[in-house]
């Protein structure tokens, strides 16, 4: 095969964290024949140009490099492999010897590509819109110093929610239900659902429990009592202050995130393996 037609590939990865270096030299060795690698590195130095030429995105690293990836890849529609280097690894479902082992039937359309559902987040106050970014675990609001309680206002689709007095509050994907929401006592979500799901931190009542509302529906946040520092997060990496009366508006974002599936296991599998989820009681002989 000319090597104008094999697959192109690009790689992101952060050389200066733990083995990364070591795994992206592994892992363009091993593709020499196989693919084409258009890019290599640390996303922000990827060109929208350059991405753009590629087939597949392989990500070595943790979630948290892989969602930062996402960000840039969206809009180009490349499904992502993810290859876990870092702790936990829910979106990187590869190790390298398994991308290795199943890279040709990957490349070759065979592997299940799941599609996830992202969120877009503005801010917007004295008539202007402040900030804008697309998540893909989760928006959420952090109480922040002086760490008194902060009381919001919510609601759906133009219709009131609730009022939320509580330490913030947690707009999340499927893809973002085993993260902070489950910290929260949030549910587990599929990852291929289309909704989300408004879980509140710490709230000061026993009554307000997680709600789980359509994909389509329009989220908006008013703060009527606020710390000076009290933020807006995006996936835990891009951040803005929230002032009172700033509206948070999340709605879902246009596109998907790709992701190629391990063959090797469910997503039922990983919250076993990695969270321990219905494990038995371990009973004494």
């Amino acid at each position: 095969m000319s090597k104008d037609k094999l697959p192109g590939l690009v790689v992101f990865g952060d050389p200066q964290k733990g083995n990364v270096a070591m795994a992206i030299a592994r892992f363009t060795n091993f593709v020499k024949d196989k693919a084409r690698i258009v890019a290599c590195g640390h996303i922000n130095d990827c060109t929208k140009e350059s991405i753009n030429q590629c087939d597949y995105a392989v990500v070595l690293g943790g979630d948290g490099t892989i969602i930062s990836a996402a960000r840039a890849l969206s809009r180009s529609k490349i499904p992502t492999i993810g290859v876990n280097l870092g702790k936990l690894g829910f979106l990187a479902e590869f190790s390298i010897e398994e991308l290795e082992k199943y890279f040709d039937d990957i490349v070759s359309g065979r592997a299940k590509i799941e599609k996830r559902i992202m969120l877009s987040c503005t801010v917007s106050g004295s008539g202007r819109e402040n900030f804008c970014a697309t998540a893909i675990n989760d928006v959420f609001i952090t109480a922040g110093p002086p760490f008194r309680m902060v009381e919001l206002k919510i609601s759906v689709d133009g219709q009131p929610l609730a009022g939320c007095v509580s330490d913030g509050l947690i707009i999340c994907t499927p893809t973002g239900s085993t993260a902070y929401n489950l910290s929260a006592g949030g549910p587990i979500l599929s990852g291929d659902m289309e909704a989300m799901v408004v879980s509140p931190i710490c709230p000061h009542s026993l009554s307000f429990r997680p709600i789980v509302i359509s994909a389509d529906s329009i989220v908006e946040i008013v703060g009527e009592r606020l710390n000076e520092g009290t933020t807006v997060s995006v996936d835990g990496q891009i951040s803005c202050k929230l002032a009172v009366d700033d509206v948070v508006r999340i709605k879902r974002e246009n596109g998907h995130f790709l992701i190629v599936n391990n063959p090797l296991r469910t997503q039922w599998d990983t919250l076993a393996t990695k969270l321990r989820w219905a494990e038995k009681p371990k009973y004494k002989k």
